[in-house]
């Protein structure tokens, strides 16, 4: 006998299942710093869990508190374990672990700049917490693996951005305008107006730009398209109608966006589990606050 054909999962269902995967925990309170986003993550099995990365418009912090290392490989096939940092188009990103237990904080790119430093080195990669924070990130994971809850937890990483942030250097105003009006416009900006509106020559915002959020305008323009793509596709819509809708000139664009930033058909990163826990842990995206 054929073994049975299992009839594909509709966008709801597939959420439900990847969800189900997690206990998944977010601050009780607003936050100090506008522009982070945090949620804690326990997995609720032991077996192995491998989970592919899609980019996001957010530099992504994941403290690992649990008992083995989560190992994570990126896309030119480095490797790092415990806990790292992931750069804003780090496409081809994976990562694996079992019994994992970590808190995830995501930064918009004008608080990533103060909190980790400039960000042009992160932005298509991996890195350790420690390569960047030194031993003050040792001290910090303790503290949170000793908190006897997850609003401790999230109290004690709070603490420590704040610090940074206080301490970093913030991005110049111009930058933190180009960026918002990105965010608000979700992509569909024109670089020359937006240099023209803020007083630079287009070269000089494309410098500027690109030292301290880490991607060119035009490139930081397309991934926020790309994460209100993704999320539609994720959604149950069609890639016809999200191409018409987002922003893109046909189907065959968004394809090539997808594929780009993600490494994925549109049809695999409708089906992401990645995406399906967006909307218990991420309610309130980081980067729709530009400051």
């Amino acid at each position: 006998m054929r073994p049975a054909v299992r009839p594909a999962m509709r966008p709801a269902e597939r959420a439900h299942d990847a969800a189900s995967m997690w206990d998944i925990t977010t601050p009780s309170r607003r936050g100090r710093l506008p522009g982070v986003s945090m949620a804690g993550f326990r997995a609720r099995t032991t077996d192995l869990v491998d989970l592919g990365v899609v980019p996001y418009p957010a530099v992504t912090v994941a403290v690992d508190l649990g008992d083995e290392p989560i190992v994570v490989d990126d896309f030119s096939g480095g490797q790092r374990s415990g806990s790292v940092v992931v750069g804003l188009a780090s496409g081809g990103v994976r990562g694996r672990g079992r019994g994992i237990e970590c808190l995830q904080m995501r930064l918009s790119p004008p608080v990533a700049h103060a909190v980790l430093g400039p960000c042009a080195e992160l932005s298509t990669t991996v890195v350790s917490l420690e390569d960047l924070w030194g031993r003050a990130a040792a001290r910090t994971q303790e503290q949170l693996r000793a908190a006897g809850s997850w609003d401790d937890r999230f109290a004690i990483a709070e603490a420590a951005l704040v610090r940074r942030y206080e301490a970093g250097r913030a991005v110049e105003p111009e930058v933190a305008f180009v960026w918002g009006q990105m965010v608000t416009n979700l992509g569909g900006v024109r670089i020359e107006p937006l240099a023209a509106e803020v007083g630079w020559s287009r070269k000089r915002l494309w410098s500027r730009f690109r030292a301290q959020i880490g991607l060119h305008p035009k490139r930081a323009a397309q991934l926020v398209r790309f994460d209100h793509a993704a999320h539609r596709l994720a959604a149950g819509h069609t890639a016809s109608r999200v191409a018409a809708e987002v922003g893109y000139v046909d189907q065959s664009h968004l394809h090539r966006d997808v594929m780009a930033f993600a490494g994925v058909t549109p049809t695999a990163v409708a089906a992401a589990p990645w995406l399906a826990v967006d909307d218990v842990a991420w309610a309130a995206p980081a980067y729709l606050s530009t400051s």
